[in-house]
């Protein structure tokens, strides 16, 4: 940590005014770690009080105990872990000190709420506004010296009532007057030193109300004439603990004190002066009014004060039911009936703010605790049996409202998983239970639209997957939950669209099957497994198909190709002819095939083995070995038939053996189809030989 020069932590850091004065007249005891602060601290209290760093709480506490000055202890929130504990230990440790706090400028508001109502004197924001410091710490260190002359004096007076006690004496009663600082002149009396002690006092007087006056002016909020007496101090000041010599466990509400009205009173009009209206504990407006109202039942201006006050405070009340600090509005409504009891305000102020906590509460949908507040509303008298009723009829339509929402989002939760009729926690269940508690809620409408959607949705998958008995349980359910006409329209229209889209799904499917086999070659067989077989399907199915059309010219055509082939090889080709003709083969290209029978015939008598033996192939490319089986190493053969025509180029190539099946199918029917041979002639005219071959698919040497 950097350490300024001119900050330094010893016990006591005075400041450089310091010299201006022989002594300081009260300490201020910094608990920080930042020699930066320590610094514009120091320069803050120019010599007024003496600036004594400490590293703990407990340190503090033994300083303060110890000295015979004004006490003031300041806490740098960045170097307390909680701030709350650290301020009330202190209190009820040196109880006449008073505590300052300082936080970050965001944490500022938020500190301040969480130390309301303990013994902190202000809340003030680092990094530190010198004017606004420089006046708090003057209020401080004039109530430090207050608290410390008080303090001194009920200890005198208690070693006076001990004294009185041991000479077998009765003590005077005491009264706001015992607890006075006595004066000068008794001072001068008893230390021999009249001026000096004159000037002290006189001195101390002055600065007491400059740091009293400084303090309000930089405090107060802006005000006009008009709003002044309703005014609330500002967010950062927090009301300051009770006098030491006042109970603990008392508060204003309940608190007389004792003495003689003209001085209750004129502590009143002080406090009325300073606004200090109900607060600080012991030492407010409220409190020296009432106590003057119960010294004098008669004194006018005891009870004009109480009006004035009940006045600031039903100001306050409405300004904290605005903001929804309800908290705070039953401590203010509290002092409001201290002040005035039998003010007829009291019961539309207590019964608007149970009306305000109890729609706060339903609105969070806390049941609970909006019947706990009634049952507390039901012991006051300013509350009526019909607003009772009344609140309890909201209460009993939140809690129906609440099981019907959750019947509902338990509907929703069961459709999403997918439960919808089976057991006790499914969404008919859930809904049945619904219809029975809230037949006329709107979410129970909801609930029974979206689970006959549901059922809708079953149903229709279902239909597409013809499964008619579950297609008719899942209609009854819809039915049953009140589907409408208009939603089994719209399911009829969205089934047929779905069933429209499966259907062409299906036809492109089995145009595609065909369209595969016609590239294998496998025209007619097998024949659940063939070009013919899938195309009569599409044909039956979706007869203006797009690509139909196209199908059919190559299965015809290729039907053509291989009546051709049978023809020149002496064989009859007239069920692929047929075939031919029914997938619209062209006449001409009909009559051509039937134009090679006879010459087919006069040919048929030689021998084919022959022909293919005189055969003289031009161009015979090698196959390509497939690399799945290279890597695998598998070897084997494929036997092929083919047609070498009178042009010598292969045609009708297919596979009549393979081992192992499928392997080497397409590399060898890739090889043939390359091969080229010299046209064959027979009698001096160019035919078609029928050729079988098996070829051999052995791995490389180097791959063995």
């Amino acid at each position: 940590m950097a350490t300024a020069p001119s900050a330094s932590r010893s016990p006591e850091a005075a400041t450089p005014a310091a010299a201006a004065h022989s002594q300081p007249a009260a300490d201020i005891n910094a608990l920080t770690t930042h020699d930066d602060f320590l610094l514009e601290l120091g320069q803050i209290a120019h010599g007024r009080a003496a600036i004594r760093p400490v590293d703990t709480l407990e340190a503090a506490v033994a300083a303060m105990g110890s000295s015979r000055r004004g006490q003031v202890l300041v806490i740098d929130a960045r170097d307390v872990r909680n701030v709350r504990a650290a301020v009330d230990g202190a209190h009820a440790a040196v109880a006449h000190a008073v505590v300052v706090v300082f936080a970050e400028g965001v944490a500022e508001k938020q500190l301040a709420t969480a130390l309301k109502g303990s013994a902190v004197f202000a809340v003030l924001p680092t990094p530190i506004d010198a004017r606004k410091t420089q006046a708090v710490l003057e209020g401080a260190i004039g109530e430090a010296l207050t608290n410390k002359t008080v303090a001194h004096a009920a200890h005198a007076a208690q070693a006076a009532q001990a004294a009185h006690a041991a000479a077998g004496t009765r003590a005077p009663d005491l009264t706001i007057g015992a607890f006075r600082p006595e004066s000068s002149k008794a001072q001068v009396l008893r230390l021999g030193d009249t001026r000096r002690i004159i000037l002290i006092a006189v001195v101390a007087l002055a600065v007491i109300g400059a740091a009293v006056a400084a303090y309000w002016y930089f405090t107060r909020p802006a005000l006009s004439p008009a709003s002044a007496p309703t005014a609330k101090p500002p967010p950062a000041v927090v009301a300051a603990p009770a006098p030491e010599s006042l109970p603990a466990a008392t508060s204003d509400e309940t608190l007389i004190l004792k003495g003689k009205v003209d001085e209750l009173l004129e502590k009143a009009r002080l406090a009325m002066k300073e606004r200090r209206f109900t607060e600080p504990v012991g030492d407010n407006a409220l409190l020296y009014y009432r106590s003057a109202a119960a010294a004098d039942a008669g004194n006018a201006e005891a009870h004009d004060g109480l009006q004035r006050v009940a006045g600031v405070l039903a100001g306050r009340f409405d300004e904290a039911m605005s903001g929804a600090r309800f908290e705070e509005a039953a401590a203010i409504l509290s002092s409001f009936k201290a002040a005035v009891p039998a003010d007829p305000r009291v019961g539309a102020l207590e019964q608007r703010l149970y009306s305000a906590e109890i729609a706060k509460v339903l609105g969070e949908g806390n049941v609970e605790r909006a019947a706990a507040l009634v049952r507390q509303a039901q012991q006051s008298s300013a509350v009526g049996a019909e607003q009772l009723a009344r609140w309890r009829a909201d209460i009993t339509r939140h809690q129906e409202d609440a099981r019907v929402q959750r019947l509902a989002s338990l509907v929703v939760d069961r459709i999403r998983e997918g439960r919808l009729v089976d057991g006790d926690d499914s969404a008919r269940a859930h809904l049945q239970q619904l219809q029975t508690t809230a037949p006329t809620n709107a979410s129970t409408a909801r609930a029974a639209r979206d689970f006959a959607a549901a059922c809708l949705r079953k149903a229709r998958d279902a239909a597409l997957v013809r499964n008619d008995a579950d297609k008719a349980r899942w209609l009854v359910e819809a039915r049953a939950a009140g589907a409408t006409a208009a939603e089994f329209a719209a399911y009829e229209r969205e089934l047929a669209g779905a069933q429209q889209k499966a259907a062409q799904a299906e036809n492109e499917r089995l145009l595609q099957q065909a369209r595969e086999r016609l590239k294998d070659g496998r025209l007619t067989d097998p024949a659940q497994d063939s070009a013919v077989y899938f195309l009569t399907q599409v044909q039956s199915a979706d007869p203006q198909n797009a690509g139909l059309a196209a199908a059919n010219r190559d299965l015809a055509q290729q039907l053509l190709q291989r009546a051709r082939s049978s023809v020149l090889a002496g064989k009859s080709g007239d069920a692929d002819l047929a075939l031919a003709k029914r997938w619209g083969a062209d006449s001409k290209d009909l009559l051509a095939v039937q134009q090679l029978l006879p010459q087919a015939r006069a040919k048929a008598a030689l021998d084919p083995v022959t022909l293919a033996a005189s055969l003289k192939r031009l161009r015979a490319t090698p196959p390509e070995y497939p690399r799945e089986a290279l890597n695998q190493k598998i070897t084997g053969t494929v036997t092929l038939e083919f047609t070498v025509d009178n042009r010598g180029e292969t045609r009708d190539i297919h596979v009549i053996e393979a081992a192992p099946p499928g392997v080497f199918d397409d590399a060898a029917i890739s090889a043939v189809r390359r091969w080229r041979y010299a046209p064959p002639v027979v009698n001096g005219t160019p035919v078609d030989v029928p050729v079988r071959t098996r070829m051999r698919f052995e791995l490389p040497k180097q791959e063995k």
